[in-house]
C-alpha cells in the first residue's frame, strides 16, 4: 500500500477538487459568484498563513526575493483572483459538472502558452492529447443541443466563462512556473499568490464600492459562510497538499493525470447532489476527454 501513496493522493486530490466545486455552486447559489470567490480567498489566505507559521516560522515568506514576489503575485491575481471568478461563474450557470470539465482545457492552454512564450517544445504526444480532449469536451458541449437545436444562450454563456476560467488559471500557472525557481516551498509561493489574489479582489471591491454589501451578504447567509469556509480548505488547502505529495511520490505523468480526475467524480455527484440526468454522450464525452488528458501528460 505505501508503495502506492502518490497515486491514493493523486486521486483524493481530484475527489476534493470536485467536492470543493460542489460547495462553491451551494454557497453561489445563495450569495453570489463574485461574494464567494472572495471569501473563499479570504478564508484560504489565513490557513496558508498558519500553515507557513507552523513549518517555517513566519506567516508569509518576506526573505523572498522581489522578482519571486512579483511572479507569485501576477500568477495569484490571474489565476485565483480572474481564473476563478470566471470558474465560479460557469459553476452557477452551467453547473459544476460541466464547469470542471472545461477547466481541464487549462493543461492545453498551459502547454501552448509556455510553447509560444518560454520557448517549450510541443511533443506528438501532447498534440495528439490536446486533439482528444478537445473531441471530448466538444462533444459533451454540444450534448446540449440534442440533435442539432440552437444551444442555449446561457449555456453558451457559461461555455465561454469556462474557457476563459481555463485560460486565466494556465497563464497563472505559466507565471508560477517563473516565479517558483530553485527549492522554494510551494506553500510559501502559494501563500504569495494567495494574498495577491485577496488584494486584488479587495481593490475590485472597493472601485465598486461591494465591500459592506459582502459582509451583509455573508451575515445574512451564514449557511453559505460555512461552506466558503470549507472551501478554502477544501481546495486550496487540502487540494493542493495532496497535489504536491502526488508529485513528490509518484512520478510527474501519473500525478498529474490523477491530480485531473475531478470531471469523472463530477458524474456521480451531479447525479445524486444536484439530480442531473446523464446521458451516454456526457459520460463517454467526459471519459474521453480525461483520455486525452492522460495522454497529454504521459506520452
Amino acid at each position: 500500500m505505501t508503495n502506492y501513496l502518490g497515486e491514493i493522493a493523486g486521486i483524493a486530490t481530484s475527489l476534493f477538487y470536485a467536492l470543493n466545486s460542489v460547495f462553491i455552486t451551494r454557497a453561489g447559489q445563495q450569495v453570489g459568484a463574485t461574494v464567494s470567490n472572495r471569501t473563499r480567498v479570504v478564508f484560504a489566505l489565513l490557513y496558508l498563513m498558519l500553515i507557513n507559521l507552523v513549518f517555517f516560522g513566519q506567516i508569509l515568506p518576506f526573505s523572498a526575493d522581489p522578482q519571486r514576489w512579483t511572479w507569485l503575485s501576477l500568477s495569484g491575481f490571474i489565476g485565483l483572483a480572474l481564473g476563478d471568478a470566471f470558474l465560479f461563474q460557469s459553476y452557477l450557470t452551467i453547473g459544476p459538472r460541466l464547469g470542471n470539465l472545461l477547466l481541464s482545457l487549462y493543461p492545453i492552454f498551459g502547454a501552448l502558452e509556455a510553447w509560444i512564450f518560454l520557448g517549450e517544445s510541443l511533443r506528438a504526444g501532447q498534440i495528439l492529447g490536446i486533439l482528444v480532449t478537445l473531441a471530448g469536451i466538444v462533444w459533451v458541449v454540444f450534448e446540449r443541443g440534442n440533435g442539432g437545436e440552437k444551444m442555449p444562450r446561457h449555456v453558451a454563456v457559461g461555455v465561454l466563462y469556462g474557457i476563459l476560467s481555463a485560460i486565466f488559471q494556465a497563464t497563472g500557472f505559466v507565471f508560477s512556473k517563473q516565479g517558483m525557481y530553485g527549492t522554494f516551498s510551494p506553500f510559501q509561493g502559494n501563500a504569495i499568490r494567495m494574498l495577491a489574489a485577496m488584494f486584488g479582489l479587495l481593490i475590485i471591491a472597493l472601485f465598486q464600492r461591494q465591500v459592506g454589501q459582502t459582509v451583509t451578504t455573508l451575515r445574512e447567509n451564514p449557511s453559505a459562510l460555512r461552506m466558503l469556509m470549507l472551501a478554502g480548505f477544501i481546495g486550496p488547502v487540502l487540494g493542493v497538499s495532496l497535489s504536491l505529495y502526488a508529485v513528490q511520490n509518484a512520478e510527474v505523468g501519473v500525478a498529474s493525470t490523477l491530480t485531473s480526475l475531478a470531471p469523472i467524480f463530477m458524474l456521480p455527484i451531479s447525479h445524486f447532489v444536484f439530480k442531473e440526468r446523464l446521458n451516454w454522450q456526457a459520460i463517454a464525452g467526459t471519459l474521453l476527454a480525461m483520455t486525452g488528458v492522460a495522454i497529454l501528460f504521459l506520452l
